[in-house]
């Protein structure tokens, strides 16, 4: 009786310690996923160093941790500021009341007047139509100003994580292996499970950069390119949006470059408007038939629907860094299933 009273008080104190311990990591849980991205995506180049230079780990996780640095923390910094300048700058315009569509808006009806005999047919009050669809413009462009705006503002908390990222993923590539082993041995789920969990962590991981985030920057990259060479502003904040949303399945970059090369068509600018359809068609839009297959196996992938609503769902309650996490926790609840009904539903031949 007392034995058994001991371990449950045991077992409860175990819990609360717990709790309390993931509760002071909260603030942090960003910077240690990415962490874990970044020591899983770079451990290949960390096992090569450790054979050229026969062991070493701690030298061979410094320079793993260097290249991390310089590939993709530097280059990120400098679109933050970048990032930061275009933002200023549109909110200013923006707040000072200095973007107006009436004009272009007027443009499109002595360009289309069919489209006023239409309201008049219908008994429609296109001016108040034009209005209506001016204010909505101007309050999404201020809305996105203000969010990249406040995003750029974020730029001391991004180092302050950066920092702590490039810290723990040192010490994730050089003991990376001890810290699975010790995992695999306190939690209570069984080795052959765990190990099977740690796996498609890793795994899904490695399809969801791969093959969603990297797509996604070349796509971006491209779309900012041809904003700059036709002469679109803030190119660098366009490109960046759409980076964000090529992440979203079914969604993509065309909800920014379709109605900006909709708007050149609608001022009278046909050749930048053909042209920037003709690359979000056959440049951006080819690039993730092309780039995904090679960059990430089928059979790592889920469906789209699901990838979709675990996106989506990740951003709404991480943040930028939904991204993977959405679909990460999505892939590990299929994977946790899918052992519950292989080890536990009956085969059919148990059935009969």
């Amino acid at each position: 009786m007392i034995t058994n009273i001991e371990n449950r008080s045991f077992v409860l104190i175990l819990l609360l310690v717990t709790a309390a311990f993931l509760w002071l990591l909260a603030p942090f849980v960003s910077a240690i996923f990415w962490a874990c991205i970044l020591a899983i995506l770079f451990s290949p180049l960390q096992l090569f160093l450790q054979k050229k230079l026969s062991g070493k780990p701690t030298i061979c996780a410094l320079l793993t941790t260097a290249a991390c640095m310089l590939l993709v923390v530097i280059p990120l910094t400098l679109l933050m500021i970048l990032l930061g300048v275009e933002a200023l700058a549109a909110y200013k315009i923006i707040a000072a009341g200095e973007l107006s569509f009436q004009p272009y808006l007027d443009k499109l009806f002595l360009t289309f007047p069919i489209l006023e005999q239409w309201f008049g047919q219908w008994q429609i009050n296109w001016q108040s139509i034009k209005t209506g669809i001016s204010d909505a413009v101007v309050s999404s462009s201020r809305f996105l100003a203000q969010q990249a705006f406040q995003f750029g503002q974020g730029y001391i908390q991004f180092v302050i994580n950066c920092i702590l990222m490039l810290y723990l993923t040192f010490f994730f590539l050089r003991d990376g292996d001890k810290l699975i082993a010790l995992l695999i041995r306190a939690l209570p789920l069984g080795d052959t499970r765990e190990r099977r969990l740690f796996r498609k962590f890793a795994e899904v991981c490695r399809a969801t950069i791969k093959g969603s985030l990297v797509v996604a920057i070349v796509q971006g990259t491209i779309g900012g390119i041809a904003f700059w060479l036709l002469g679109i502003e803030a190119p660098i904040l366009w490109g960046t949006l759409m980076v964000v949303l090529s992440l979203l399945p079914a969604v993509g970059s065309a909800l920014v470059w379709g109605p900006a090369a909709a708007w050149l068509l609608i001022i009278g600018d046909y050749g930048k408007g053909i042209t920037l359809i003709l690359i979000g068609v056959f440049v951006i839009g080819l690039i993730d038939n092309i780039l995904r297959p090679i960059l990430v196996g089928r059979d790592t992938q889920m469906p789209d629907y699901l990838v979709l609503i675990s996106t989506l769902g990740g951003i709404s309650l991480f943040g930028l860094s939904g991204f993977v996490m959405g679909p990460v926790l999505a892939a590990l609840f299929l994977v946790i299933w899918q052992i519950f009904m292989e080890e536990y539903k009956p085969k059919e031949s148990e059935r009969q």
